[in-house]
């Protein structure tokens, strides 16, 4: 038995809505498989108008569809699980393109967001397919990519990031996102466990490329994030309070645009525990700091 769900794409190559489903604990298995279906082909799905959903429901229909899995280093919501808040109020700015906690080998396989407080104008989220930026990439710099290798971690240069940032974020920074720094080597292409496609890891966590001096792995990063932040690649959405978004963080980054000056926005995400990456030649992610024994009991 199947379900057939009324799914609008979005963006020419990522992202579609899905109207017409109440997101909760209780979907039947058809409806949650349709879901999963869709993701792996559109990446990323919206669902408008699921303000029925509170943290506690947020964490249980998260569960239906995997493992939940709190941040390494950020704590939980007070009175949830595994729920990590976005506040803007509170550091939750995330201006730059990534993939989630990249930095840890089995990173999240999928996360699932829901819009708080909206504000009025901006606060955008956009996402690229890693996948399609793969496949579109000229076969030459295909064949590069399918060799390398990537390094990692929470422990980045924030205030180089965020030049904009306040002493007050950078210090939060410090204390809390990297008061364990991980660092993991992924390969910079992996194949997907369930749809077989190959794409790349990159992103905000890169610390820089295995075997490659400082300057040669950012001009090489550089191209290959070029590819996949391509607008052809990317979709964008307009988060009114109660959207739900869910994604495959296997094959996205995201960008969450931080264009709404004074205005409020919370969001709330619970991540699904993911698989250890394997590269195009079978070879699994592994990690360099902590100890592998004490990341993988992190994770």
């Amino acid at each position: 038995m199947t379900t057939e769900l009324d799914i609008r794409p979005v963006g020419g190559r990522i992202g579609a809505e899905v109207a017409g489903v109440t997101l909760s604990a209780d979907l039947d298995q058809p409806t949650l498989s349709a879901i999963e279906d869709a993701l792996h082909r559109y990446k990323v799905l919206f669902f408008r108008d699921q303000a029925h959903l509170d943290d506690a429901s947020q964490e249980a229909f998260a569960a239906r569809l995997g493992d939940p899995v709190a941040h390494p280093t950020v704590p939980v919501r007070d009175g949830s699980s595994y729920l990590l808040e976005l506040d803007s109020q509170h550091g939750g700015r995330a201006n730059a393109w990534h993939t989630d906690v990249t930095f840890v080998p089995a990173y999240p396989k999928a996360s699932i967001l829901r819009a708080v407080v909206s504000p009025a104008s901006g606060g955008d989220t956009a996402w690229a397919n890693t996948a399609e930026a793969y496949a579109r990439l000229p076969p030459p710099l295909r064949d590069l990519a399918d060799t390398l290798w990537a390094l990692h971690t929470n422990a980045y240069d924030y205030a180089a990031a965020k030049p904009n940032a306040s002493a007050a974020q950078i210090e939060r920074h410090r204390n809390v996102f990297a008061s364990t720094v991980y660092e993991t080597e992924h390969p910079v292409v992996r194949v997907h466990p369930v749809t077989g496609e190959p794409s790349l890891i990159l992103g905000q966590f890169v610390k820089g490329l295995v075997g490659f001096s400082t300057a040669d792995s950012r001009r090489i990063y550089d191209t290959l994030q070029e590819h996949v932040t391509r607008l052809e690649n990317t979709v964008r959405w307009r988060w009114r309070q109660g959207d739900v978004a869910i994604w495959d963080n296997r094959a996205t980054q995201h960008y969450a645009v931080d264009d709404y000056g004074d205005q409020h926005r919370v969001m709330r995400r619970v991540t699904l525990a993911g698989d250890l990456p394997v590269s195009i030649d079978g070879r699994p992610s592994r990690a360099i700091r902590p100890a592998p024994a004490t990341a993988i009991a992190a994770e």
